[in-house]
């Protein structure tokens, strides 16, 4: 056995702390796919009610990969050096925003786009599955 895995345990979240987590974020993962093949692309987002948001540039892979698909939207904060953390993992089918009182309202949130470019579309992800893990120190009187 490793010395990792003596020191750590996995410990699975319940559905609240994970969007708390979600929440604490500032860059996550869209996973989708593309060409019937897995990517994923970085993107700064917000968590607003059950949904998470994001942009995106028009004509982008990203977004035409995410217009009423099923996508994964993941973020995680781990320790290369503790070997703790956290991961979650939502699940939605993903569209775009187009209600014009909507938009207004979560441009006033939404950061800044890091990458150059316009961008045409406002992504929304309704978290019908929330999942989420946390490796922990393992408490001495439990190992």
């Amino acid at each position: 056995m490793t010395e990792t895995a003596e020191v750590v345990e996995l410990v699975e979240l319940d559905r609240g702390e994970c969007r708390h987590l979600l929440t604490r974020g500032v860059v996550g993962r869209v996973v989708f796919t593309d060409a019937a093949m897995p990517a994923a692309e970085p993107v700064n987002y917000i968590v607003d009610g059950e949904e998470v948001i994001f942009r995106s540039a028009g004509g982008s892979k990203l977004a035409a990969a995410t217009r009423r698909a099923v996508v994964a939207f993941q973020v995680d904060e781990i320790d290369p050096s503790t070997h703790t953390g956290w991961s979650v993992l939502g699940v939605g089918e993903a569209y775009e925003v187009t209600d014009a009182d909507r938009l207004a309202e979560l441009a006033e949130r939404l950061p800044a786009p890091w990458a150059p470019g316009h961008i045409a579309h406002t992504i929304a992800v309704p978290l019908l599955r929330l999942t989420g893990r946390r490796l922990s120190p393992r408490d001495a009187k439990s190992g």
